[in-house]
């Protein structure tokens, strides 16, 4: 049974290794055909209309972000006009909340339907205004036990997963099978995306297709991907189910269910991959309670089943048949990539900076869950800037957020023994996280240390007692995950109710008043 204790993320630097599979992907990318550009839509009343010029951010800007890994030209020459022209979600959505400066963004390809409520007219939701902070954990009084336990609606479809991922990534070396199937094998306890696929693959099963307004004609997604649309209207795989359109009764066992569950496994992959080579640069002894596989095997090995994996998980993507899936999670996999590069390189100043925090956090741990929920939509039947494909973005990036900042919190407050990793471990690595940059904007003296990165004698101790000292730095690094929590069930709550939407509400719950 998956233990809810158990889950957790890694915060630790991300390997600088990532770039080869990314070119994998890319390359695989780019091998199939997509649809062709026209303007987005926003909804309206029961249908969506197309948005203006004016109305869009469409400007080639927009579609990097800082720091950027791939020169723009560079990226302007790998473009057409029928690619994904993705933008971070911390472009799209809000990272800051408003009492401390955070706006909206405005609206552009990706967040068009942000706040359509088009699913949710004339159907009854018993959850409608639900809040986190209406349960106890959260400050209310409703028991969130209350919902259905996330863990039991997926636990025989996950019952199977150590073994079938094994298998996934065996090969005819011994030691290099070994050594990627470490974690796989020896570790139990977290498998916490695949869990959020499993669930936002079946919260998506219960949503047919939208239709909107093209010019004069209604399409539906489906007809619009056959027949070329817009590449925001496209990538949604074809469908074949009993009907034409994924339902909660033709779900369980199609060909969809499996492509789904596959994408639970790659996402797996990645992440498993990110954290072998995570602890051989940062030298770490031990990894979710046991020994890391650098300090079982050697650093080599170490590194090539990390490699080996990321390998694996492109050629799985690519037999996922969606182009967008693939160059969605390809995305994912360059954003690991971004992180690193802004964790090594970010001036001192920004490293005072509460949003230049979260968006190296966004790309280190929130992108991978964010663009896996907005793809596990996409192999449901919905468009990419469908209600659906944008309302489980928006949760993947929220979530990923509050579970990130909930870890770095953690960091201080939990033992290691309890966490399954060293304590401490983000300032022995220079790193300055929420609680830190909190007290650091009511004491000035810590802000010389978080920008030379705690590199002189003392300088930890002394910022610990900064932190301690502080009446308002930890209250507020947690008022800022339940900020992001709260949005990730807002985003849920655009869905209609279903027993794995309800769970996934559960879920967040689970994340930031875990204790490990």
């Amino acid at each position: 049974m998956v233990n809810r204790n158990n889950i957790y993320l890694s915060s630790s630097s991300h390997g600088k290794r990532y770039a080869c599979a990314a070119g994998v992907l890319a390359f695989l990318s780019s091998q199939y055909t997509a649809q062709a550009f026209i303007s987005p839509r926003q909804c309206d009343g029961h249908r969506c209309r197309a948005l203006t010029p004016q109305s869009m951010i469409a400007t080639a800007a927009t579609f990097r972000s800082n720091p950027v890994v791939v020169s723009e030209e560079a990226e302007a020459l790998s473009h057409s006009e029928t690619t994904l022209r993705l933008i971070p979600s911390f472009d799209l959505f809000q990272i800051l909340s408003d009492d401390e400066g955070g706006e909206i963004p405005a609206l552009a390809p990706g967040n068009s339907q942000r706040d359509a409520d088009i699913l949710k007219i004339g159907i009854p939701d018993t959850l409608a205004d639900a809040k986190l902070s209406d349960y106890i954990g959260c400050g209310g009084t409703k028991r969130i036990e209350d919902l259905p336990d996330p863990f039991q609606i997926v636990e025989k479809e996950l019952k199977p997963f150590a073994d079938s991922i094994s298998e996934l990534v065996s090969s005819d070396q011994p030691i290099l099978s070994m050594a990627a199937k470490h974690f796989f094998e020896k570790r139990h306890g977290k498998r916490f995306r695949p869990v959020i696929v499993q669930l936002a693959a079946k919260a998506v099963a219960a949503v047919a297709p939208e239709t909107y307004n093209l010019g004069d004609t209604t399409h539906s997604e489906a007809t619009a991907n056959k027949n070329g649309a817009s590449w925001q209207w496209s990538g949604a795989s074809a469908v074949e189910v009993p009907g034409g359109v994924v339902t909660p009764g033709n779900h369980q066992g199609s060909e969809v269910w499996r492509k789904q569950a596959q994408l639970g496994q790659i996402v797996e992959m990645i992440h498993v991959a990110s954290l072998i080579h995570d602890d051989v640069l940062d030298e770490a002894d031990t990894r979710r309670g046991g020994e890391s596989v650098h300090k079982l095997y050697s650093n080599k090995v170490a590194v090539l089943a990390g490699d080996y994996l990321l390998a694996r998980a492109s050629v799985l993507l690519a037999r996922l048949e969606n182009t967008s899936v693939v160059q969605i999670m390809a995305t994912a996999l360059e954003s690991l990539v971004s992180g690193e590069v802004m964790q090594l390189k970010s001036p001192p100043k920004s490293l005072l900076q509460m949003e230049s925090y979260l968006k190296k956090s966004y790309y280190k741990t929130a992108s991978l869950i964010c663009y896996a929920c907005r793809s596990t939509a996409l192999l449901g039947g919905h468009s990419y800037s469908s209600t659906v494909a944008t309302a489980m973005e928006e949760f993947g990036f929220h979530l990923g957020l509050a579970f990130q900042i909930q870890d770095d919190i953690l960091d201080f407050t939990a033992a290691e023994n309890v966490l399954g990793k060293p304590a401490l471990a983000d300032m022995d690595l220079g790193l300055s996280t929420a609680p830190i940059l909190y007290a650091a904007q009511e004491y000035k003296q810590l802000r010389p240390l978080v920008m030379r990165r705690f590199k002189d004698k003392g300088d930890k101790q002394t910022a610990l007692e900064y932190l301690y000292k502080s009446s308002t730095a930890m209250n507020k690094a947690k008022d800022l995950a339940t900020f992001h929590a709260e949005k990730a069930v807002a985003a849920l709550l655009r869905l209609p109710q279903s027993e794995s939407r309800d769970a996934l509400i559960r879920l967040t719950h689970i994340c930031i008043t875990r204790k490990k």
